[in-house]
């Protein structure tokens, strides 16, 4: 499975932007997708992730009610639409794919190492 993203870019404080990522491969049929970000300087950490199957979706409490992210179809794209942006939402975005087998609870997908593919970076930049 390959993962790319795209559409970082620059923005203003309270602008928008967003993120797509599109899955090339074999998934399995119970995959999720998530969006983690790394501020320059710290770690990786989780924003959202959304369950193929249903829909289920999970937020870090820094994202909730501003970020969205939702499915395409039929491709195996993920969007990761981004709101009311702050400049503390500066960092390099990289979507990721867990491909189950099955569905586990929320702390599962807070964690980097539950995922088993990752696409490249793409840089958010939130500036005056």
């Amino acid at each position: 499975v390959q993962l790319q993203a795209f559409g970082g870019g620059l923005v203003q404080p309270g602008g928008s932007l967003r993120l797509s990522c599109e899955a090339s491969g074999r998934t399995s049929s119970s995959y999720a997708m998530g969006w983690f970000r790394q501020a320059q300087g710290k770690e990786r950490e989780f924003v959202a992730v959304v369950m193929w199957l249903g829909g289920t979706t999970y937020y870090s409490d820094s994202v909730k009610g501003r970020f969205t992210i939702s499915r395409g179809n039929p491709k195996k794209t993920v969007y990761l639409q981004m709101t009311s942006l702050k400049r503390e939402d500066t960092a390099v975005y990289y979507c990721a794919a867990n491909m189950g087998p099955e569905y586990y609870s929320r702390p599962y997908y807070y964690r980097e190492g539950s995922y088993h593919y990752w696409g490249q970076g793409t840089q958010v930049t939130v500036s005056s």
